[in-house]
């Protein structure tokens, strides 16, 4: 689950820009990618990115292990180490001479959730001096020969372990098509050809990637619903995340992997279901709204995820009504609604007199020894 971070002004802005464009009419009848042969150029080694979820872990049926600040978050951080772990060990047979380890969950832990002490000493982790998008701000021709995905999630609507796509209650439609966050990886990645080579979580997810049939996924668990899963034995499938990630680099030399080019432009969808609602955005220019999902065009994949991240920002604040739900159930609902009220009249009473101050920010710090690690 993701942070979203842009401002409602944005989106405005973005669509109306979008409503100038003149896409064409068949454009959401296209596919969202078009697959493209890759092959690596070698002879300066092979070097690959692991970016790593937190849902589809092996050994893991508790949701509460991939959220920081629960009791099962620390053995959540050591089932995801060790699915890593056998990753790696499976690259490295394959051919890989290089690994690197990105945060793609957003646990919300200011430190990265996989521990340095457990990782793989040959694998170095992704850390910059500034905040990054995982799935996007990596992207440079000639950085990665590849990219493994560790632990990843079905999406929203799939009914797997913990299933989303970006954050609760949203799906993300390409071209009339619902993507998972892998597939939404792959695309990113394909802009500069390379391709996604691995991936493992639940049986939903790997029924989700048959649009990507030339990966090697590993099925660690079976779904029983969005918070239950039965387990195979960890041994088992831990050996199999070694094997399927060496037969994966064997794939990606052997020139048997796909990348994922996007053809602009895109009909890029964000569809909310509860606890997420995007209804009030009904109208506004530039987007078709229908069926819980709101629609736009766009000429790169880049917009259309830029604006997406606007979208949820704004479909999320249905979460408030949940919030309101948990207040009027508490025995001091009156005094939690009657404060509420007040602060209300306050404020406006202030802002019409003349008596009313924007509150203070918070002074920022700056802390040249920080590194950022991905989605924080």
């Amino acid at each position: 689950m993701k942070p979203i971070l842009p401002s409602f002004t944005l989106l405005l802005a973005g669509l109306i820009a979008c409503e100038t464009a003149t896409p064409p009419s068949d454009a959401r009848t296209q596919p969202p990618w078009t697959p493209e042969t890759v092959a690596p150029n070698a002879t300066d080694g092979i070097r690959i990115l692991v970016l790593h979820d937190m849902e589809g872990l092996s050994g893991q049926d508790d949701p509460s292990s991939f959220d920081f600040g629960t009791p099962e978050y620390p053995h959540g951080q050591e089932l995801l180490v060790a699915d890593i772990n056998a990753v790696i060990e499976g690259l490295y047979r394959g051919g890989a001479t290089e690994v690197h380890v990105v945060d793609g969950h957003g646990s919300g832990n200011p430190d990265p959730d996989v521990r340095r002490d457990l990782l793989d000493p040959r694998a170095t982790q992704v850390l910059r001096d500034e905040e990054f998008d995982t799935y996007f701000d990596l992207v440079e021709a000639g950085a990665y020969d590849g990219v493994a995905v560790v632990g990843m999630h079905a999406k929203t609507g799939s009914g797997g372990f913990a299933s989303h796509t970006y954050t609760l209650g949203i799906g993300i439609v390409v071209n009339g098509q619902e993507i998972t966050e892998t597939e939404l990886v792959g695309m990113s990645w394909g802009r500069v050809g390379v391709p996604v080579i691995f991936g493992s979580g639940d049986d939903r997810l790997a029924a989700d990637l048959a649009t990507m049939p030339w990966i090697e996924f590993v099925t660690v668990k079976t779904a029983m619903g969005a918070d239950s899963a039965a387990l195979r034995p960890v041994d088992e499938a831990r050996a199999d995340l070694t094997a399927r990630a060496q037969q994966a680099v064997e794939n990606l030399i052997g020139g048997k992997t796909m990348s994922m080019r996007a053809p602009a432009p895109l009909r890029f969808g964000i569809k909310a279901v509860p606890p997420a609602n995007l209804a009030p955005l009904e109208g506004l220019p530039g987007l078709t709204y229908a069926d819980s999902t709101a629609t736009y065009t766009v000429d790169s994949l880049r917009a259309g995820y830029d604006l997406a991240e606007v979208l949820v920002r704004n479909a999320t604040r249905g979460y408030a009504s949940l919030l309101g739900r948990a207040a009027r159930e508490d025995p001091n609902a009156a005094e939690i609604f009657g404060r509420f009220r007040r602060l209300l009249d306050e404020t406006w009473f202030d802002y019409e007199s003349g008596r009313w101050e924007r509150p203070e920010s918070p002074p920022e710090t700056t802390d040249s020894t920080r590194k950022y690690h991905g989605y924080q």
